[in-house]
């Protein structure tokens, strides 16, 4: 399974987990009981089906051998395996967090990702 996973964050949200020292989940995950991420090449479409239109987003790069066994890897659109987290993110498994801007074409501007 892939080390680095990738969540998309609303810039407001993402600053209230950097205050609180916890991002416990949006409000989707929260109803879902688990914290939705994408993979490195499930991450654009993730974007465009979830967040196609919204500006100041941040995406989120995690280390999932910070996370434990509270990663799974579980059905989800498609059929595809999509990591999902049973626990509160902890900040320190956070790689990096990046800007995810809107290009001129309306789709979402990612940086170089891999997994």
């Amino acid at each position: 399974m892939d080390r680095i996973i990738y969540k998309i964050a609303p810039r407001a949200q993402w600053a209230d987990a950097e205050a609180a020292g916890v991002f416990e989940g949006a409000p989707i995950d929260l109803a879902d009981g688990f914290i939705h991420f994408s993979t490195a090449a499930q991450a654009k479409e993730t974007a465009a089906k979830h967040f196609a239109g919204q500006t100041d987003l941040k995406l989120i790069a995690v280390d999932t051998a910070k996370l434990g066994a509270a990663v799974k890897y579980e059905v989800s659109r498609g059929g595809a395996l999509f990591p999902h987290l049973y626990a509160p993110l902890e900040l320190s498994a956070v790689v990096w967090v990046k800007d995810l801007p809107l290009g001129p074409d309306g789709a979402h501007e990612f940086p170089e990702i891999g997994g």
